[in-house]
């Protein structure tokens, strides 16, 4: 239950934002604030509050008259995304090491395997939520606030899974290799290398390998 307004207004945010990522908000689509509204079964305020959130963060666009759109992201915003997100993911990874537990793993163990079903069910929402859902395990860990705040930003920045269209034998193989990915971090955790881990997660798991999966 959303206990008061500030988190109700966060909640509208990340609803719209997930909306978005999953490509179920195309570029250049306006945004219903009535539909918001009777989805969530919410007033305006809070709905409006989270538009003109969204719109002063500069992740969708707001047209005096006609409303708000979203916002179309160029192959070289995601990319610039993604090269910002591999180093912060990095060095939270290397920050959170000394303070992961058994149990921190078991979380991330049981996260791969739900990827896994969710590859095989070709479910490139739940797939998408679920590989945030590992990440955050030690973002969440790394104990600096501002640098998991800017992480969360970034990651709920609205690029669109656009890769959900691809050819799905081809997109089948390239997230199990992603999640293969998954199970080599946790053994880096484990070694104890925070060096080593670093570096996998910026320069070979955030790499783009391939534009399809832009």
């Amino acid at each position: 239950m959303v206990k008061n307004y500030e988190s109700l207004r966060d909640y509208v945010y990340k609803y719209i934002s997930d909306k978005i990522q999953s490509g179920e908000l195309q570029a250049n689509q306006k945004i219903s604030e009535a539909e918001i509204c009777n989805d969530l079964s919410i007033s305006r305020t809070p709905a409006r509050e989270a538009l003109i959130k969204l719109a002063s963060d500069n992740l969708i666009e707001y047209a005096p008259r006609r409303g708000f759109f979203v916002k179309e992201v160029s192959l070289k915003e995601k990319l610039d995304v993604y090269s910002v997100l591999a180093c912060l993911d990095g060095f939270a990874a290397a920050l959170a090491m000394d303070k992961m537990k058994d149990e921190d793993f078991k979380e991330m163990e049981i996260s791969i395997g739900k990827i896994d079903l969710a590859i095989e069910n070709k479910d490139y929402t739940l797939y998408n939520k679920l590989q945030f859902g590992f990440h955050d395990v030690y973002i969440n860990k790394c104990d600096n606030e501002k640098l998991i705040e800017m992480i969360n930003t970034l990651e709920h920045s609205f690029m669109p899974v656009t890769y959900a269209n691809k050819n799905p034998e081809v997109l089948f193989q390239i997230l199990k290799d992603v999640n293969k990915e998954h199970k080599k971090i946790i053994e880096l955790f484990k070694k104890g290398d925070s060096r080593e881990l670093e570096y996998f997660l910026r320069d070979v798991h955030w790499a783009t390998k391939d534009l399809d999966m832009v």
